[in-house]
């Protein structure tokens, strides 16, 4: 189905995330992107399928912010165009599960004929229902996962997210010449891809800049003690600390080690630690260092009024992964766009050539595999705020 150039759309239908309880752990709020005005003349509807955990353990760390990302985006390019094709989001709930994520996709594929897949949010489930939309000829697009060598699994896989192999070995090579560590120890959650993948990229980095690691330690997505395994690495007495984990571990785990007395002046690194991850652990989170594709207080285009607009909007600052949810639809228009058709092979060879876009990561492209390529970022959490480190 051919369309006139569509870099933005008029977004026809409501979206909602349902309210699972504003109480328990795992909340997440309800999202609605208004209708457009009843005049509206819309003579082409595009349905996108979207894959979030809006129940479950991720929810409220990936759920809510990745919708909201979602929402902001579609509002903008709804807003600035008056006629043209209208997106259909159809959003499945994959429960923070890989079963779930497997549900979705089937449903989304064999029943609802969607050309293109957000999601899902984590490696784990990416892994297993990427060759299902390979193997489909559909499109799938992660903002958020970020394992090596899942893109590569075809070539209808894209992602947002800089890759382990992309950030890791840049962010050791730069905190080690500046702190002069010499001695390191990891931990990582051993259930998640995301997270082993992390932890081996950190050990060979740090192999690679003569960084000896003292101890490495395991545990599993859930756990909430963490402190057989942080006394070990107290008693090891490193110079640096890796933690390799999902977001709704962090808080816990840099909390616990700082009362366990591991002392501040050994900072510990964990990749993509939130804003609201930084709040929940305090001034326990004071000094950890991140390394990031995005940062708030980045100059990048269009990056402030995003914070901005988002801010007021929720009255919480822009999480990464909002930020990686927010881009990926930008870039996902721009592709759809240059296509000029709603077909997934179009789309697939339009966002394949996607290079140097403006996002409110940088400049944006694609590499040969479906990964992301922009600037790389680090930083540090200085009075609770996460701000450049230099």
């Amino acid at each position: 189905m051919e369309i006139r150039r569509i870099t933005i759309f008029a977004f026809a239908l409501a979206v909602v995330l349902l309210i699972v309880g504003l109480s328990a752990c795992d909340q997440i709020g309800q999202l609605l992107v208004p209708a457009p005005p009843d005049t509206e003349d819309v003579s082409v509807e595009i349905p996108i399928g979207v894959v979030l955990p809006i129940t479950g353990r991720l929810a409220s760390t990936f759920g809510v912010p990745i919708g909201r990302g979602f929402e902001l985006a579609l509002e903008e390019i709804n807003a600035s165009q008056a006629s043209g094709g209208s997106i259909k989001l159809i959003i499945e709930d994959d429960q923070s599960t890989v079963e779930g994520a497997v549900e979705a996709y089937n449903k989304l594929i064999q029943q609802d004929g969607v050309p293109v897949i957000f999601g899902p949010a984590t490696s784990t489930q990416s892994a297993t229902v990427f060759p299902i939309a390979q193997e489909n000829g559909v499109v799938a697009f992660s903002p958020t996962s970020a394992a090596r060598g899942l893109s590569a699994i075809g070539d209808f896989v894209f992602r947002a997210a800089l890759t382990t192999d992309v950030l890791i070995p840049s962010g050791i090579e730069t905190t080690s010449a500046k702190l002069g560590y010499k001695t390191a120890a990891t931990m990582y959650d051993e259930s998640d891809v995301f997270s082993t993948d992390s932890d081996e990229a950190v050990r060979e980095a740090l192999a690679a800049n003569g960084v000896e690691v003292l101890t490495t330690e395991t545990f599993q997505g859930g756990d909430t003690d963490f402190s057989e395994q942080l006394t070990r690495i107290r008693d090891a007495n490193p110079d640096i600390i890796f933690i390799s984990s999902l977001s709704p571990e962090k808080s816990g785990l840099l909390t616990q080690g700082r009362q366990l007395g591991i002392p501040d002046s050994v900072p510990f690194v964990m990749r993509t630690l939130t804003i609201a991850d930084v709040q929940a652990a305090g001034d326990a989170a004071e000094g950890a260092i991140t390394f990031v594709g995005w940062a708030s207080v980045a100059d990048t285009p269009g990056n402030q009024a995003f914070v901005q607009n988002y801010s007021a909007k929720y009255g919480v600052e822009p999480s990464n992964y909002a930020a990686r949810a927010y881009a990926g639809f930008h870039i996902l228009a721009e592709a759809i766009a240059n296509a000029q058709s709603t077909e997934s092979t179009a789309i697939r060879d339009a966002l394949a050539n996607i290079t140097d876009f403006d996002t409110v990561f940088g400049k944006f492209s694609f590499n040969a595999v479906g990964d992301a390529v922009y600037d790389p970022k680090i930083l540090i959490v200085v009075d609770g705020q996460l701000e450049i480190f230099e």
